[in-house]
């Protein structure tokens, strides 16, 4: 029998496994192939939609099942396909944005397509994260709902990403589901959706049950997945709203707060 004491190890990417700069440390690596020669699995379970995570799970040579896009896709990343897809009903979100505007007045707004090509669109005065992730600008705000889509991503010019999401879930919260889910970003998503409807699809997959899962993770739309899994870890560098929730905080991202965690779980 395994002395590593659980069966399915997830973990979010950005803030989490991630370092800064996308990269994963080595000692991390090491812990992760570590719970795997025991008798564990590892899996990606990522706000990111698909078109923005393959990239990451290639270089990592990561071949098995990823959880993206908030648990709207679950993706295999060994044969680059989508084994299920959940889509935003457009209609309901347009709905949901006329009265968040009502309310909170005009927002920028950005939009992930569905499928593994799936662009994201940015429209005017969304303000883009720095870095290698590609988007497509857009003016007709036609475009935003002429295919279907995972998720939008809303900012407001002087509201916090906390004020937002409190203001957007009072006004729409019976619709769809909103979620902060890093820096600038505050996503609105089917109701109903999470990480952790994501990660019991593809744990039942692999055969695992939720008491057997030890999951990390930094911000608050991971949550759900802490409640799903029997043991949370919030990262050093977590939102305080997950920290809350947390069974236990580790060491940031930049410090492998995992491979801290699993280490120790691995010698106990």
């Amino acid at each position: 029998m395994s002395p590593f004491p659980y069966r399915l190890v997830a973990t979010d990417l950005d803030g989490t496994l991630l370092r800064a700069d996308e990269s994963v440390s080595a000692r991390t690596r090491d812990a992760l192939a570590a719970v795997t020669e025991a008798g564990a699995a590892h899996i990606v379970v990522t706000g990111r939609a698909v078109p923005w995570t393959r990239h990451i799970l290639d270089n990592l040579g990561y071949e098995g099942i990823a959880v993206c896009g908030q648990g709207a896709q679950v993706y295999h990343a060994g044969e680059h396909r989508l084994l299920t897809s959940l889509t935003l009903d457009r209609q309901l979100a347009g709905l949901a944005l006329s009265k968040m505007e009502a309310e909170v007045g005009p927002l920028a707004l950005a939009a992930s397509r569905d499928g593994l090509e799936g662009e994201v669109l940015m429209g005017p005065g969304y303000r883009a994260h720095p870095g290698p992730l590609p988007y497509v600008p857009y003016e007709d705000p036609a475009e935003l709902w002429a295919a279907p889509l995972t998720k939008l991503y809303i900012q407001h010019p002087t509201l916090s990403d906390d004020e937002l999401t409190r203001a957007a879930r009072a006004t729409v919260g019976g619709l769809v589901d909103v979620v902060m889910a890093g820096p600038g970003v505050v996503e609105i998503l089917p109701l109903g959706l999470s990480k952790a409807t994501g990660l019991s699809l593809a744990a039942r997959r692999l055969g695992v049950k939720a008491a057997e899962t030890i999951a990390f993770g930094d911000m608050p739309n991971d949550i759900p997945m802490f409640g799903w899994a029997a043991h949370g870890v919030a990262m050093g560098n977590a939102h305080e709203e997950l920290r809350a929730v947390a069974d236990e905080v580790t060491t940031s991202n930049e410090e492998d707060g995992i491979a801290v965690v699993l280490e120790r779980l691995l010698s106990a």
